[in-house]
Order: C-alpha cells, then structure tokens, then sequence
C-alpha cells in the first residue's frame, strides 16, 4: 500500500514553491492568483483556463505542471487542489468562440471568465511563459512558471482535468475519432475519422484542416483572420 502513495521517482525534488507569490504578498498584493491554459492547438474542444487562489496557510504536497503527470495522478491531484486553494475557477472559449474570435482574444476570453469565476477581486495574476493574456497591468509572466510557481501549477492541473472530462463526454457522443485519448489534438485516429465521417460540433471549423473533408458532418466555418494550422 505503501508503494502506491510512493512519489514516482520522475517527479521527486520537482516540486513549485510559493516564492513569486510570496513576494506577491509582501508588495501589498492580498490576493494572488495562478493561471494556466489549455487546448490552444486543439482541432476539437474549448479553450480553457484554470485560475487558482493558493492557501496561504495551508500546505499541499506532490503538485506538478500538469504535463508531467499521468491522467490518473491528475485526477487525484484535482481534488486535493481544488479542497486546498482559497478560491478556483475555470473559464472556456468554446470552439465556436475561437473560431470567431481568433485564438488569442479567445484565450483573453476564458481567462476572464476564470478571474470573474473566482468571486472576488484579483489583485495580481501569476501566468506560465512570456504572454500576458490578462491586462489590465496585474499579471506577472513567468517563464517555465508551471514548473516554478505553485499556484501556476495548480491551475495546470485544474485545467487540464477540467478540459480532459469535457473531451472524454465529447468521445461518448461522438465515438471514433479518438476524443477520450487525444483530447481533441491532431491524431491518426482523428484525423482518419475526420476523413471518413467530417467534423463535428466539438471542431473548430474555421482551422485548415477542415479544407479537404468530405461534405458530411458540420460544415467548415468562414473567418478572414483564421488561424492557418497545418499539422
């Protein structure tokens, strides 16, 4: 039993800290919080983004940018995230959404969703590499910040789990195009079945990808700024 609670070996001496958000805290910043998101190169699904409010006076151990974890050790870690944070929330762009609105102002969308989700004001806003999607000059961008603050990785998983279900539901609806284990990224499987069968109403069908499909399923959708992915 005790194996099984073991850290793998992968992940020891890995850990984020509370560093940024400690110094967050020190400037005067009450409320601080990490954001993540995913599915921005997706062929199928929303856009989404986590936001999570750390505990300051409480601790959590074994949180990971999503990434290197397994889907099962995601899972767990959600609900321990999600008990243990002063606030979360999560906020989608839906693929129609990024269709119309280009991806990066859906991203904008979604996080500002996430951020009104939480219930209260923000103060500052911790974000994973060099883009700063919130504005408003309250977010603070950290390269490789999924792997340094915890906050970021926290809403790394939040989002991922988030997104992962919605993909899994999107699978039973929709079966044979791989949803449940390619979560709506580009695959042989999926893009088999967008050969065979068309797209559905989880694609984003202004994407190219969408040029040379049969004329079944849900018909391509026409955008001048759309996105030109060639996977």
């Amino acid at each position: 039993m005790a194996g099984r609670n073991r850290m793998r070996a992968a992940l020891r001496g890995k850990a984020p800290g509370l560093v940024a958000e400690r110094q967050m805290w020190e400037a005067g910043h009450a409320v601080v919080a990490g954001m993540d998101e995913v599915g921005k190169g997706a062929w199928a699904g929303p856009l989404t983004v986590a936001a999570v409010v750390p505990a300051r006076t409480r601790r959590i151990t074994g949180v990971r940018d999503s990434k290197m974890l397994t889907e099962p050790e995601r899972e767990a870690l959600y609900e321990r995230i999600t008990g243990w944070a002063e606030a979360w929330a999560v906020g989608h762009a839906s693929n129609d959404e990024c269709d119309d609105l280009g991806m990066s102002e859906a991203q904008r969308l979604a996080a500002r969703r996430a951020l009104d989700g939480l219930g209260q004001e923000v103060d500052q806003v911790l974000l994973d590499g060099r883009w700063d999607f919130v504005g408003g000059g309250r977010a603070r961008t950290i390269v490789r910040g999924d792997a340094i603050s915890l906050s970021i990785a926290a809403a790394s998983v939040v989002a991922k789990v988030t997104r992962d279900r919605i993909l899994r539901e999107a699978d039973r609806r929709f079966p044979g195009f791989g949803f449940a284990a390619s979560k709506g990224y580009p695959s042989p499987v999926h893009r088999a079945a967008l050969r065979e069968r068309g797209a559905t109403t989880y694609h984003r069908r202004s994407w190219s990808f969408m040029a040379d499909l049969p004329t079944v399923g849900e018909p391509p959708r026409d955008r001048a700024d759309a996105p030109a992915r060639l996977f």
